[in-house]
Parts: structure tokens; C-alpha cells; sequence
């Protein structure tokens, strides 16, 4: 059973997001598929150069850098979010599928999670 983990919540400021992340790790830890699909300013997360140090905290970039070395199948943006919050190709970690219509995305898994 294929698992799409949503997360719409910036990176930093909540345990949300993060939450979510380490789920989609423990998944496929077990063997388990799962994507990640970023919303909202959930794609802030998909933003290379975070320096987040100012505000005490780790880069979450390293760690979305190494989800298909750990299993994660896919790293899913909203294409209209990554337009409001002006992210291009240029300044997207790699390894990002931008989606035009998130209902389509959300409907091809059986199991979705949103993050929260």
C-alpha cells in the first residue's frame, strides 16, 4: 500500500512538518512506500541555501537531500505554492516532481497522511 505524506506547514516553527518527515523515513525503513507531497508553504521545505541557524535550528535540506537513499520514493511540489513562494528550478533541491493538480496526485495513493 503506497503511503503520500502531505505537509503544508513551512520547516521551521512547528514539529509538524518534521514529524511527518521522520514517518515517511520509518515507512520506508520498513519497506513500505511513501512520497512526500509539499503544499501550501510546505514547499519552503524544498528550498536550497536554508540557513536557519538564527533561529536555532538544523537545516532540513540535508535530510530531504538524502529521503531516496533512505526509500522515499518521491518529493512531490505543488507547482502554484512553489510559484507564490518563488521557487523556480534554480532554487528547488534536486530531485523535486513539481505536480499541477494536487487532487489528481493525492487520488493515485491509497493512503494519505496530511501533517499536522
Amino acid at each position: 500500500m503506497h503511503t503520500l505524506i502531505v505537509i503544508d506547514q513551512p520547516p521551521y516553527g512547528s514539529w509538524g512538518g518534521r514529524e511527518s518527515l521522520d514517518m515517511a523515513f520509518s515507512l520506508a525503513a520498513f519497506d513500505q512506500p511513501v512520497s512526500l507531497l509539499f503544499i501550501d508553504a510546505g514547499v519552503l521545505w524544498l528550498s536550497k541555501g536554508q540557513e536557519p541557524a538564527g533561529i536555532d535550528q538544523k537545516s532540513v535540506e540535508r535530510n530531504l537531500a538524502a529521503a531516496s537513499i533512505f526509500g522515499v520514493e518521491a518529493l512531490l511540489a505543488d507547482t502554484a505554492a512553489c510559484q507564490r513562494f518563488g521557487l523556480t528550478d534554480d532554487n528547488l533541491i534536486s530531485g523535486v516532481t513539481r505536480v499541477e493538480n494536487t487532487s489528481e496526485a493525492l487520488d493515485q495513493y491509497q493512503n494519505v497522511v496530511f501533517s499536522g
